[in-house]
């Protein structure tokens, strides 16, 4: 399954610039490690030492947030877009 992958701008010193990234898995996990294995280093701005996703990061499959799917079990279909927001606090 190929997906594409809009890259939030805080993360896309990783990808050399770009927002969006094409790779290959059939659940959200499998698309962060191919893009760990193209982009060294992003999944673990992501996923925390326990292989969950980092509190302050939500993830969606075209337009579902996976925390309330199957977090990175979340199946990824053929041609999906997985977005990766960063939460913004403010007051």
């Amino acid at each position: 399954m190929t997906a594409q992958v809009r890259i939030p701008t805080v993360l896309r010193s990783y990808t050399g610039g770009a927002k969006d990234v094409t790779v290959e898995g059939s659940t959200v996990g499998e698309v962060f490690e191919a893009l760990d294995a193209a982009h060294p280093g992003i999944r673990g701005r992501l996923v925390d030492e326990q292989n969950t996703l980092r509190r302050f990061v939500n993830v969606y499959v075209d337009n579902e947030d996976v925390r309330f799917a199957d977090g990175l079990g979340t199946p990824v279909a053929d041609r999906a877009q997985v977005s990766i927001i960063p939460s913004v606090a403010g007051g």
